[in-house]
């Protein structure tokens, strides 16, 4: 009988263990250690008494966040903004990938291929650049074009209800590249004898994507769309600040928590208030992967994530 099961395994797979120690490291110092400063959350935080030697205050941050009118407002943007990246992102990279596999041309494919992901290496700062001045109202190219054509200019950078529209297609432009990848390649991983078999059957083009492609396919979104329901409540800094900066005539439609809790920091230097509302942010996301883990669990065990 082995008395030492775990010496044992460790002596094994040494190597493995090896190579997973760098990422082990990576978490445990920038994930796992800095969660001891959620306290301040509930601290009125000074810089003498530090993090442990602030006074306590309860749940006072907390009372701030809510009753200064913001908290409903940046959570539904950070969620409904999510949502729509979620679907129409995983949409139109599934439709990507389908068109890249099923058409011919190996040059053709590796160019469309290479730019589209070209976008996904650009910096939020210079996409914001771009932007600004596509769509700047005395200078921008979009007005040019309208003045132009003796049609009136657009105030876009004053006007909130453009805004939903053109994050969620810089987002997707920016973001199709990288997803295509990943569904092309588990369009690869399935067995070339369905389509075969499909193709004697005598299906079309359009039948064999209905049903050979997009059925294997569920398992990759499944998995894709959990983990980024993960981050449902977490809105992309980078993108939205460099946006939208800040131009509080926008913030009715394009303020989520991180950019609030951004500026709280910023302008009020209120540390507490600022950590209660990442807490917020954390526990709202918590809830949520668990929610739909367990209704995923609940129609297929095999596909959730634990």
């Amino acid at each position: 009988m082995n008395r030492h099961p775990f010496w044992n395994d460790l002596k094994r797979y040494r190597v493995i263990l090896l190579m997973l120690t760098p990422a082990v490291l990576f978490y445990v110092l920038f994930a796992y250690i800095p969660m001891a400063g959620i306290i301040i959350a509930f601290k009125h935080y000074d810089y003498a008494g530090g993090i442990f030697g602030s006074a306590w205050n309860g749940l006072d941050n907390f009372r701030f966040f809510f009753e200064s009118g913001d908290a409903w407002r940046v959570t539904r943007n950070t969620a409904l903004y999510n949502i729509a990246f979620i679907v129409v992102n995983n949409a139109l990279q599934i439709a990507a990938a389908i068109v890249l596999f099923e058409v011919g041309g190996k040059w053709f494919r590796k160019i469309a291929q290479s730019a589209m992901f070209l976008p996904y290496f650009i910096s939020w700062v210079v996409v914001g650049a771009i932007a600004y001045n596509l769509l700047n109202y005395d200078i921008g190219t979009v007005n040019a074009l309208l003045r132009g054509l003796g049609l009136e200019p657009v105030d876009i950078y004053n006007t909130p209800a453009y805004w939903p529209y053109i994050l969620v297609l810089v987002s997707a432009w920016k973001g199709l590249g990288y997803g295509t990848v990943m569904y092309l390649a588990a369009i690869a991983g399935i067995d070339t004898e369905m389509y075969e078999a499909a193709e004697i059957d005598g299906a079309n083009i359009f039948q064999r994507v209905a049903k050979v492609t997009i059925p294997n396919l569920y398992p990759t979104v499944i998995i894709l769309v959990l983990l980024a329901v993960g981050n449902i409540f977490r809105g992309d800094f980078g993108m939205f600040y460099n946006m939208i900066g800040n131009n509080g005539l926008l913030f009715s439609a394009t303020d989520v928590i991180d950019t609030f809790v951004f500026r709280s920091l910023i302008t009020s230097n209120d540390i507490g208030m600022s950590a209660a509302a990442g807490m917020f942010q954390s526990v709202l996301g918590f809830a949520t992967i668990m929610a739909v883990n367990y209704s995923v669990r609940r129609y297929d065990k095999d596909r959730a994530l634990f």
